[in-house]
C-alpha cells in the first residue's frame, strides 16, 4: 500500500532551538528513577515574548487549518486560565533497564500494534551518562549531505509573512544522513529533524549501531534523517515561530511538498543514490525536534497524522507562542500548542491517532515555576500533554529529568538512542 515519491520529480546549530523563554527552577511530579552516573544541566536560550489573550473555546475534534492570512503585528499581554493541572505521573523503569513502564498505552498506537513495553511515565538523573548507541563504535557508516533552500523560492515560508516582527534568514540548510544499511532503490523511512542540524550528528551514529543491533527493543530500521533550519530568530513574530508554533498542517505541507523533492533532486544524492525513494507510508515517517521544534513535531503529527507517525520531543513548546495575528489558525487555537492540554483539552476530546510519541521536559526546564495563568510553564505543559495522551491510550512515553533544563543535552546524550529504538518499534516496510 505504501506510495513512494521517487527520483525525477522535482548550518544552524541546534542553538537556534536553544529556549524560547528564560529558564526557572522548579519541581515536577514523583516517579521512579531508572539511570544515573555523571553529568550536570544547563539550559538557556532568549527571553519569549508575551502573548495575546484570548478566551477557550468549547472542546471539539480537529479540523485542518489553512495557510496564515495577512494581519496582526505584535502580541499584547497574556489573559485567561490554560485549563487544569495533570494527574500525578506514574512510576516505570526504563525498558533499556529492564521492566516496562507501567503507564497505558495501546489503542493509540501505530500498527501493528507492538504491546506497551517501554511506554508510559519515567525520571531519570540527576546524574547523566552518554549512552555509547551515538558515539562511533565502528560500526559500517552511511554518507551525509548538505544543501541550501533560498526562502525567496518558497511558496509556503518565504519570509515575509504579515506576522512577522523580526527578521527572517534569506537562506536554510538541508542536512541529509543516508545510513549504511539503505539500500538504493528501495523506499526509505525517514525523520525530520527540526533546527538543522541538530543532533544529526548523534542520530547518524545511533543508525551506525542500531540498525545492526539484534536486540529488537532496541533495533531501529535504516531511515533517512533530514534536518531542515529553521527560517530565523525565535519566539513570537519570527519565521522560526511561525514554522514551529503555528497549530496547522502548514509546516507539513511545507517539509512535504518542498524540502522532500528538494531532498530528491539534490545532485550530490542523486549521483550517489540515484534510486533513492523516500516513503509515503506514515508509520515510515517520524519527526523529531525540541523546545519550538518539539512543538512542530508532535503538530506534524496531530495535524496529519496519515502522513506522519513516530513523534521525538524534548521540551516540547505546548505553550502559548504561536504568531498572533487574526488568521484562521489562531481563531481555532488562541492559546497555540497550549491547546493541546487546556480547557479545550484538545487531546482528550479528540479521537486518538495512530501516533506514537516520546517526550521529554526537565526540572529547571522553562518557566518550571511560572503560572498556569500564563501560559509559559513548559515543564507543566509538558506533564499535562503527557497526562492527556495517557487518558486516550496513546502509545506515549514521557522521560523527566532531574536535575536538568530546557532541551537539556545531557538529558539527549543519554536518551535519544533509547528514543528512536522506542519511536520506531514495529516497523514494517
Amino acid at each position: 500500500m505504501a506510495r513512494a515519491l521517487a527520483l525525477g520529480g522535482l548550518a544552524s546549530a541546534l542553538g537556534a532551538c536553544g529556549a524560547d523563554s528564560t529558564p526557572d527552577m522548579g519541581t515536577a511530579g514523583a516517579m521512579a528513577s531508572p539511570s544515573s552516573g555523571a553529568g550536570g544541566t544547563a539550559a538557556g536560550g532568549s527571553s519569549a515574548g508575551t502573548s495575546a489573550a484570548g478566551t477557550n473555546a468549547a472542546a471539539g475534534t480537529n479540523a485542518a487549518a489553512g495557510t496564515n492570512a495577512a494581519a496582526g503585528g505584535s502580541a499584547g499581554t497574556e489573559g485567561g486560565v490554560g485549563g487544569s493541572s495533570a494527574g500525578a505521573n506514574t512510576a516505570g523503569t526504563s525498558p533499556m533497564a529492564g521492566a516496562a513502564g507501567s503507564g497505558n498505552a495501546g489503542s493509540g498506537g501505530s500498527a501493528p500494534d507492538v504491546g506497551t513495553e517501554g511506554d508510559g511515565d519515567f525520571t531519570i538523573g540527576p546524574s547523566y551518562t552518554q549512552d555509547p548507541n551515538i558515539t562511533d563504535r565502528g560500526k559500517p557508516k552511511g554518507q551525509k549531505f548538505s544543501f541550501s533552500m533560498k526562502l525567496a523560492d518558497s511558496k509556503i515560508f518565504k519570509g515575509d509573512d504579515a506576522t512577522l516582527t523580526k527578521p527572517a534568514n534569506t537562506s536554510r540548510t538541508i542536512t541529509v544522513y543516508v545510513p549504511n544499511k539503505y539500500v538504493d532503490g528501495t523506499e526509505a523511512p525517514f525523520m525530520i529533524i527540526q533546527d538543522g542540524p541538530g543532533p544529526i550528528d548523534r542520530i547518524s551514529r545511533a543508525l551506525d549501531n542500531l540498525t545492526v543491533e539484534t536486540d529488537p527493543l532496541k533495533k531501529i530500521p535504516p531511515f533517512i534523517a533530514i534536518a531542515v533550519t529553521n527560517g530565523g530568530d525565535d519566539s513570537i513574530g519570527s519565521e522560526r515561530g511561525l514554522e514551529y508554533d503555528t497549530m496547522s498542517d502548514r509546516y507539513s505541507r511545507f517539509i512535504d511538498t518542498e524540502v522532500l523533492p528538494a531532498v530528491i533532486a539534490d545532485a550530490k544524492i542523486h549521483a550517489a543514490y540515484p534510486g533513492l525513494k523516500l516513503t509515503q507510508n506514515p508509520d515510515g515517517r517520524g519527526a523529531f525536534g525540541c523546545s519550538s521544534g518539539g512543538a512542530a513535531a508532535l503538530t506534524m503529527g496531530w495535524f496529519v497524522p496519515e502522513q506522519w507517525r513516530r513523534i521525538v520531543t524534548y521540551s516540547g513548546t505546548f505553550v502559548d507562542q504561536q504568531n498572533h495575528a487574526q488568521t484562521a489558525d489562531v481563531a481555532l487555537y488562541p492559546f497555540g500548542a497550549w491547546e493541546y492540554h487546556s480547557e479545550k483539552a484538545l487531546i482528550e476530546n479528540t479521537p486518538a491517532k495512530p501516533l506514537r510519541i516520546f517526550l521529554n521536559a526537565n526540572e529547571s526546564d522553562n518557566g518550571a515555576t511560572a503560572a498556569e495563568s500564563g501560559h509559559h510553564n513548559w515543564l507543566m505543559a509538558n506533564e499535562r500533554t503527557a497526562a492527556a495522551l495517557k487518558a486516550k491510550n496513546y502509545h506515549y512515553r514521557y522521560v523527566f529529568g532531574k536535575g536538568a533544563g530546557h532541551c537539556d543535552d545531557n538529558v539527549q546524550k543519554q536518551t535519544i538512542a533509547e528514543a528512536l529504538s522506542w519511536v520506531w518499534r514495529g516497523y514494517a516496510p
